[in-house]
């Protein structure tokens, strides 16, 4: 009896799991988000995809700036969701409240996760692979996932996978559990 052949099956051969500080030396490559060991190269968001992040975060800054309530985070910046084997994703926003911000910044990615998340939709993105993402942030104890939907201009606010607001353009954008006091026209985001 012969033994099965497995490590000289090219599909069968076993990858090493990339850890977060290996991504962070992989940066200056190209963009890259790290799930359960395994990167995922990710594609240069399109010219509308840029404007909404930007938007969002503004208002989310100016409101956070404003009234002293933490730090928001650009795109891509990289949190440590999980470890051995270690997930980083990156969102268009992100925000951490003050009380729980290091009293130092880290080298590298941040092992604190977000209170809020935004992702917004490219016209590409795979629908499964969105809510995977979101699912990724919420099982992580972000407290409210955004979904920005540029086409029919909506926000989808996430609190759990079952606990989902859909918001129109018509709708205001609130997350007084978030952001105290925060308020802001669905309408404006798609400006």
């Amino acid at each position: 009896m012969t033994a099965p052949i497995l490590a000289s099956t090219p599909e069968l051969a076993i990858k090493p799991l990339v850890t977060a500080e290996d991504l962070l030396a992989l940066s200056s490559k190209g963009r890259f988000e790290l799930i359960n060991g395994e990167v995922i190269e990710m594609s240069p968001p399109g010219y509308e995809h840029g404007a909404i992040s930007n938007l969002l975060a503004y208002v989310i800054t100016r409101h956070v700036v404003t009234h002293k309530l933490g730090q928001v985070f650009a795109a891509e910046t990289g949190f440590r969701l999980a470890r051995n084997p270690d997930t980083v994703r990156a969102a268009d926003v992100a925000f951490i409240a003050k009380e729980r911000l290091p009293s130092k910044p880290p080298k590298g990615y941040s092992d604190i996760t977000p209170d809020l998340v935004a992702e917004v939709v490219s016209p590409g993105d795979d629908p499964d692979d969105v809510q995977a993402k979101v699912k990724v942030w919420l099982d992580a104890s972000v407290k409210a996932v955004l979904v920005v939907y540029p086409g029919p201009q909506q926000i989808a606010v996430y609190h759990s996978l079952r606990a989902v607001i859909v918001l129109t353009a018509d709708d205001m954008l609130e997350l007084a559990d978030v952001l105290p006091g925060f308020t802001c026209p669905v309408s404006e985001i798609f400006t």
